[in-house]
């Protein structure tokens, strides 16, 4: 039997809301999957397999500074960081047009547009659910600075 105090316990370390912790992983299965396109989009540019091999590294390069946004959001919602909230709805409205735009490609691309669209939309709907927003100290009773 542990003697360490329950995670909910007023000495023992917060632990955060269930909605929370599965908007904080989405988002950063998000910002991993940037990343490992990015890598991928480096690896083809420097390979030469491509027509435009700066193109791709240049793509990769940008995948890759762009994956530090809803990983950076997804840390500080599981810590339960206030400032968290805004990077990772700002994630979401941006993967929605990414999500369309691989709708509309059609073929293989439908099932990634599907995967990110109720990703977004899940982590939309997580981010201002009420328990989520009190949990991160957002809301009509909180003071804001």
């Amino acid at each position: 039997m542990s003697t360490k105090p329950h995670p909910t316990a007023p000495d023992g370390p917060a632990v955060p809301p269930r909605r929370l912790t599965a908007a904080a992983a989405l988002t950063a299965l998000e910002g991993l999957a940037l990343a490992g396109l990015g890598v991928y989009m480096l690896y083809v540019g420097i390979a030469g397999g491509v027509d435009s091999p700066q193109q791709a590294e240049t793509g990769g390069i940008t995948l890759l500074l762009l994956s530090a946004l809803p990983l950076t959001a997804a840390r500080g919602l599981r810590l339960g960081r206030r400032w968290s909230r805004g990077p990772a709805l700002i994630t979401q409205l941006m993967a929605m047009p990414v999500a369309w735009t691989l709708w509309t490609a059609g073929g293989a691309m439908t099932a990634a547009a599907s995967a990110l669209a109720l990703a977004a939309v899940a982590v939309v709907g997580l981010l201002v659910n009420p328990t989520a927003t009190a949990a991160l100290g957002i809301g009509p009773g909180e003071r804001t600075r």
